[in-house]
């Protein structure tokens, strides 16, 4: 089903919905897997991205999502020079982060460091603003950005849904979607879990006093 979303782009700054609000939303997604705006970013641009992204503006639109900018707010059109302001040491780099036909045209990888919180994230836009997160510290993952969503990584053991679930439920939170990825039984777990309303901060608070959730973050959501 084709929405008028998809007709008529979102609201943003910039020509392109994949280049810049795309991007954008990209940004603000990384931006949230380290609790706010990093201190240092190494963005690397694939495919369509690479070769034409600066001329689009997809590196204002990157860094502007990366210090909480939404695809609309006029201060895209600045945001190099207001994050070398703001102390956001960023560097873009050209690559190849996959086979062609194999990994999408609009695709980046994200490198962030924010005190002790190191994060990497490679995702695509794929046109009219619409975003998919892939990969989270090489954890296979879907992230549409169309969900708040909670991200964690927790020791795989028995119980740990029901636990992190019930504690969403009393705080009146509903989970529409739950994943979890695992690279071996007993190891760590990786869970992204989106729900249907933004989770209070006590509910993110409690869920890491549990002893074996090694780090959890909320990314609010940037679409719809």
């Amino acid at each position: 089903m084709v929405s008028l979303l998809d007709i008529i782009g979102p609201v943003m700054v910039g020509p392109s919905s994949s280049h810049t609000a795309g991007a954008c939303r990209l940004g603000l997604l990384a931006r949230g897997l380290v609790g706010g705006t990093p201190e240092r970013a190494l963005i690397e641009l694939h495919g369509s991205f690479a070769r034409t992204g600066e001329g689009h503006g997809t590196d204002k639109a990157i860094a502007g999502g990366l210090m909480g900018f939404r695809p609309d707010d006029d201060r895209i059109r600045d945001a190099l020079d207001i994050a070398e302001r703001e102390g956001l040491v960023y560097t873009f780099e050209k690559t190849k982060l996959g086979e062609e036909g194999e990994t999408h045209p609009n695709t980046v990888r994200i490198t962030l460091e924010h005190g002790s919180r190191k994060a990497v994230m490679m995702g695509a836009s794929l046109g009219a603003g619409r975003v998919l997160v892939n990969e989270v510290d090489g954890y296979p993952v879907e992230v549409s950005g169309a969900y708040h969503t909670i991200v964690l990584v927790a020791e795989d053991i028995k119980g740990s849904i029901a636990r992190i679930s019930g504690i969403l439920a009393d705080d009146g939170v509903n989970i529409a979607n739950l994943r979890l990825t695992r690279k071996q039984r007993g190891g760590d777990a990786f869970m992204v879990i989106e729900v249907d309303d933004r989770p209070e901060e006590q509910a993110l608070d409690d869920i890491l006093a549990l002893d074996w959730v090694q780090w959890a973050y909320r990314l609010d959501k940037v679409a719809g």
